[in-house]
């Protein structure tokens, strides 16, 4: 089993790519003003709302913020992801079955890739982790976003249902309330 295991890796990381990349090719061009989701009226006040949204700029040597796992496990597997992906929803039994199958030798990160101009929930769902996770519980909704994605994905307003979730797993609700409109759950999305 120790041989198969980079086998299995590489083959559940191509498939998130090749699903992605799929995406990508089939999204239509946002480049237009009439579809950015910045566009004003005025200069000076598209410049002061798109530098308000912007993520932090991540070097590619940093650290990500979310790994699970040991940290002297030889093997890390790191998913830029996106909640609203099927091929990232795909992707995420898969990674339950190494966790579990190989918990000394693999461990897990995970950085937000919302694609914004096909899943409409994405970014709140980032939102809603980040929120959960500044209670220490990102993880945990993680799991719970990935493994219902099918109960949301469609649904005209994710956030009552993420709401939900976040109820369920215990946290602080006026908190989350809070957090997951925060800037510091906006500034770790990728995009």
């Amino acid at each position: 089993m120790k041989k198969l295991l980079p086998l299995v890796i590489i083959g559940g990381v191509l498939i998130v790519a090749l699903g992605g990349a799929a995406m990508l090719l089939k999204s239509p061009s946002s480049s237009s003003p009439a579809n950015s989701s910045f566009a004003s009226p005025t200069p000076g006040a598209a410049q002061a709302t798109a530098s308000a949204r912007q993520p932090a700029v991540v070097a590619a040597d940093e650290k990500p913020v979310h790994v699970r796992g040991r940290a002297d496990a030889p093997v890390l597997v790191e998913e830029f992801g996106d909640f609203q992906c099927p091929p990232c929803g795909q992707f995420h039994p898969i990674m339950s079955r190494i966790e579990r199958d190989f918990p000394t030798q693999v461990r897990f990160s995970f950085r937000h890739f919302p694609i914004k101009t096909q899943h409409p929930h994405a970014v709140l769902a980032a939102h809603a982790t980040e929120a959960a996770g500044l209670q220490g519980k990102f993880w945990e909704l993680h799991d719970v976003i990935y493994e219902k994605q099918a109960e949301w994905k469609d649904a005209k307003d994710a956030r009552p249902i993420f709401t939900n979730y976040a109820r369920a797993l215990g946290l602080d609700m006026q908190k989350f309330a809070q957090d997951i409109d925060s800037t510091p759950a906006s500034m770790r999305l990728v995009v």
